[in-house]
C-alpha cells in the first residue's frame, strides 16, 4: 500500500523522560508498550503494543489467569485494576501474593488511566 507508514504492533515514538531501559514498560501518551531497547530520553525507540511479555508485577497483588490488568506508571510495575492506573491487557497466568512477575497479553489498543 503507498499510503502504509507502519506496522502497529511496534510504534516508534520519542522517549520520555528518564529514557527507556530495553524491556520496560512505557505509557507515552495514550500508548502503553514494551521498549525495544534502551535509549535516553528524547530518542527515537520502538515500543511493542502486542504481544505476551514478562512484566514486573506487585509482588503482594493477587492476579488470576484471564484476569484484566493495569499497569501503575508511578510504581512501573503491573498490578489490579484501580484509579489511577492505566489497562493495559489481560494476565496469561495466576501470579499470587509473593510473585514478583507476571505474563502479560497487551491489549494494543489506547490507554487511559482510570
Amino acid at each position: 500500500m503507498k499510503n502504509d507508514i507502519q506496522e502497529s504492533r511496534m510504534i516508534t515514538l520519542a522517549a520520555p523522560a528518564g529514557g527507556l531501559a530495553s524491556g520496560a514498560g512505557v505509557v507515552i501518551g495514550s500508548l502503553f508498550g514494551i521498549a525495544a531497547r534502551t535509549v535516553l530520553v528524547g530518542e527515537q525507540v520502538a515500543i511493542s503494543t502486542e504481544g505476551v511479555y514478562e512484566l514486573p508485577k506487585l509482588a503482594s497483588a493477587v492476579i488470576a489467569a484471564g484476569a484484566r490488568v493495569s499497569w501503575d506508571d508511578t510504581a512501573k510495575q503491573i498490578n489490579v485494576p484501580a484509579r489511577g492506573r492505566f489497562p493495559v491487557g489481560t494476565a496469561i497466568e495466576a501470579a499470587g501474593n509473593g510473585i514478583a512477575t507476571v505474563h502479560v497479553r497487551l491489549d494494543g489498543v489506547v490507554t487511559a488511566a482510570v
